[in-house]
């Protein structure tokens, strides 16, 4: 039986540095671990990224959180499958994201696993993010404009 895994890997407005208002959640319920990366893709979907799983040699880079409290471990994570949409209506307007167990990179030698949010269908006609890193993009983009 595989061991409860109590840990998320964020790349995108869960991240400290995007200042979404869901971080100030991320940090009340969870510790940062370390930055991190996992393989995938990600792409500039306009207001927020997205990620496309991979195995190919392409890295999404974010950050490693682990819960502060395991006994409050899945009630978080509703919490953040909400914001994510993940139980929403698609009618609603409500992207396509899932929850899934990753592979995530602390340095390339040490590993571990934690929860990501992939979106759910195919990614058309929107630009990858060829760094992976979506703080580094929008500063890019601010810098251009």
């Amino acid at each position: 039986m595989q061991e409860p895994v109590f840990q998320i890997f964020v790349y995108g407005s869960l991240r400290s540095g995007f200042q979404a208002p869901a971080f100030e959640y991320i940090s009340r319920y969870f510790t940062l671990v370390s930055e991190a990366k996992a393989k995938g893709y990600l792409y500039d979907l306009g207001e927020y990224p997205a990620a496309l799983p991979t195995h190919d040699e392409a890295y999404l880079i974010g950050e490693l959180y682990r819960i502060k409290n395991e006994e409050e471990f899945y009630w978080a994570m509703e919490q953040l499958d909400a914001y994510e949409g993940i139980h929403a209506d698609p009618e609603d307007g409500a992207l396509p994201y899932r929850r899934d167990l990753a592979t995530v990179y602390i340095t390339n030698e040490i590993t571990t696993t934690a929860w990501i949010y992939w979106f759910n269908e195919p990614i058309l006609n929107h630009p990858i993010i060829p760094s992976g890193d979506v703080l580094e993009y929008m500063q890019q983009k601010k810098n251009q404009g």
